[in-house]
């Protein structure tokens, strides 16, 4: 038995403890939270992931990460060995065992708008608030319209039984898939959100070891906080659809877009990080993101101001388009009946996402212009499938390839840009292809007899 001095002593430890590394919740364990759980509780934090779906708590909870992502898998080993991680579905369990709450579900572009659907985000944060009943800091990390932070502080302060004892702030996240480990321990900057001296302590002390590092932080208020993540999106759209929309103009002048993107990249003002032509974004953020952002301008009455950005995802939409007419053009002028091998199936390498993938997008849309269409993907080919049950989907490269009219690379996994010409020049039945991505070397497939074509390029 202990007296009750020695008791006292050991519930003021256990405060400073708090104080120094609050415990953790992640409200969603899709790609996010669950890269984001999994990460925080490597660094040393006692982490409680949560999700209301069951089959998804219990593949972590025996050790299984459900989306690719290198690495993850073995942090998530790492993370449940030391005991520091578990996962639940229940929120009177979170409430209980937090202190600062991250928010990471998914906001989806809404069906039939361009707006960001959130309710996933008010039903989380709403039942989350009915369980808090101590003071807590809840942070959002979604990908937000800009305003929501004060729609969800009310909404949470009505709520909680703490009532206004409990904060919010915004903690945007910046992952890139695919680098999402790294990105998560080791970030280029952190910004936090915050309405009060209090919320700014309590993120930084959730995130320690990795301001520990030298990482810069970067302290604004709400709106500010909610507005990076579409701005910086916003950027880099912007920049990947420039160079696209120079690739056009290449192909009616006889310039190379690849010399143009090179030259420009020379220029500090500019530089290369993005500058590549190709067959554009897609992916779960860039594009349902800038639609966000320009129907929240919309709202707020500043619509004019982000109107670039309808242009910015036309062209990316082009490139898909023009893609396709590639393909036929090297089919003879007509796809019906052509044997195509499309290379990708992903919105990027090193992931299996396929939400809005330009790669599916081009080879359904070869499909239904009556091409017979084999698909191949390192990561993504089940997910693909369950999509798009009326491609065919092959086991690797050279099986997909057998007999094929024309070839056409859209991911650029690393597998994709390694294979030899001369090998691949051996199972087609005409060597054509068509680089969606600017990931080949023209010369070394031309001296292997190929006929290459690309965007932007003569």
């Amino acid at each position: 038995m202990t007296s009750s001095d020695d008791a006292h002593r050991d519930d003021a430890h256990t405060d400073d403890t708090r104080t120094s590394a609050p415990r953790l919740t992640v409200i969603g364990t899709g790609y996010l939270g669950a890269t984001h759980a999994i990460c925080m509780a490597v660094l040393g934090f006692d982490v409680l992931g949560v999700d209301v779906d069951p089959v998804k708590i219990e593949r972590l909870s025996s050790g299984e990460v459900p989306f690719f992502e290198p690495g993850l898998p073995e942090l998530l080993a790492k993370a449940l060995d030391t005991g520091r991680l578990r996962f639940t579905t229940s929120f009177a369990e979170a409430g209980e065992f937090g202190d600062v709450h991250f928010v990471c579900v998914g906001t989806p572009q809404q069906q039939g708008s361009h707006a960001a659907d959130m309710k996933y985000v008010d039903s989380a944060v709403g039942e989350l608030a009915q369980h808090l009943t101590r003071r807590a800091l809840v942070v959002g990390k979604s990908t937000v319209p800009v305003g929501t932070a004060a729609r969800l502080t009310d909404l949470v302060q009505r709520t909680a039984p703490a009532g206004t004892d409990v904060e919010l702030a915004w903690n945007p996240e910046f992952l890139r898939e695919g680098y999402a480990v790294d990105d998560t321990l080791r970030p280029d900057r952190l910004v936090f959100g915050t309405a009060s001296e209090w919320a700014e302590e309590q993120l930084r002390a959730a995130f320690a070891p990795v301001i520990a590092q030298g990482t810069p932080v970067v302290v604004t208020d709400l709106p500010t906080a909610e507005l990076v993540k579409v701005a910086a999106n916003s950027f880099l759209a912007t920049k990947i659809s420039y160079i696209n929309a120079m690739a056009e103009v290449c192909e009616a002048t006889g310039a190379d877009v690849t010399g143009l993107a090179t030259a420009l990249a020379y220029d500090d003002r500019i530089g290369g990080r993005f500058l590549k032509p190709g067959l554009g974004f897609g992916g779960g953020c860039l594009p349902k993101d800038i639609r966000a952002f320009s129907h929240r301008a919309e709202e707020l009455g500043v619509g004019q101001a982000v109107a670039f950005l309808r242009e910015v995802d036309a062209i990316n939409q082009r490139r898909r388009a023009r893609t396709v007419d590639l393909v036929r053009e090297l089919a003879g002028g007509e796809l019906a009946g052509a044997k195509v091998t499309a290379l990708g199936a992903a919105f990027k390498p090193n992931s299996d996402d396929i939400r809005d993938a330009p790669a599916l997008d081009v080879a359904r849309t070869l499909h239904q212009s009556g091409a017979q269409v084999t698909v191949v993907d390192p990561a993504a080919t089940e997910n693909a499938r369950r999509a798009y049950p009326d491609l065919t989907y092959g086991t690797d490269v050279l099986g997909a390839a057998a007999g094929a009219d024309v070839v056409v690379l859209l991911t650029e996994w690393s597998e994709f840009r390694e294979i030899d010409p001369h090998a691949l020049g051996a199972v087609v039945s005409r060597r054509r292809i068509v680089d969606g991505r600017h990931a080949l070397d023209p010369a070394q497939w031309r001296d292997a007899g190929w006929e290459y074509r690309a965007l932007g390029r003569p």
